[in-house]
């Protein structure tokens, strides 16, 4: 018995100076916790008044984007615009610009999505016999280089003497079609009956 007590003893006191050997090891090659803010959502930059214009392949002019406040998050990729401004140019020949405009705004990190918030406008001035059309609601998303938007939030257009409301609508805005989803009620003015309110004044 004696034999093999003083045999194991070294052999335990081995065991745990290897052990300690790997805790030790792996101990100092832990790394040290990242403090630089990376992954915390916190803008690494803030602009103010700032003015983005989409070039396409020709060099043409396809939509401005102005807000007073831009701030970029690093975590994400994405960046939070204040009273953002947005100018689409129809890419059809003669057909007239669209105005959306809000109190708050967000960019995906693919820069492809915009979401409005906030007494979001949409303005279309008046162009051959078509008259103005301004449509509101409170939140819209847009895709500025497909000229498409859509919401699902309650909305409301007006085109001269003539609304309509409901619930959700897309937008298109080569096609210049404005489409209700559901709930849709309105009233539209007769041609006629505004030719002569004309012919009256």
């Amino acid at each position: 018995m004696k034999h093999w007590g003083s045999a194991l003893f070294p052999l335990s006191l081995l065991l745990v100076l290897t052990l300690l050997t790997f805790w030790l090891r792996y101990a100092t090659e832990l790394s040290e916790p990242n403090r630089d803010g990376k992954y915390r959502h916190d803008p690494d930059y803030i602009l103010s008044d700032i003015v983005l214009r989409k070039l396409d392949q020709n060099g043409q002019l396809r939509y401005t984007l102005r807000a007073a406040d831009v701030r970029h998050y690093p975590d994400d990729g994405t960046i939070d615009l204040l009273s953002p401004h947005l100018l689409q140019l129809n890419s059809q020949e003669g057909k007239p610009p669209v105005t959306i405009s809000a109190d708050r705004g967000h960019i995906s990190n693919d820069n492809e999505r915009v979401d409005l918030y906030d007494n979001v406008r949409i303005y279309r001035r008046p162009f051959g016999k078509y008259e103005e059309l301004t449509a509101t609601m409170d939140e819209l998303t847009t895709f500025p280089d497909d000229e498409k938007a859509f919401t699902k939030a309650p909305v409301l257009i007006r085109q001269g003497q003539s609304w309509v409301k409901g619930v959700g609508m897309r937008v298109d805005n080569k096609a210049q079609t404005y489409i209700i989803e559901s709930q849709a009620v309105g009233f539209m003015e007769r041609k006629n009956t505004r030719k002569n309110t004309r012919e009256k004044s």
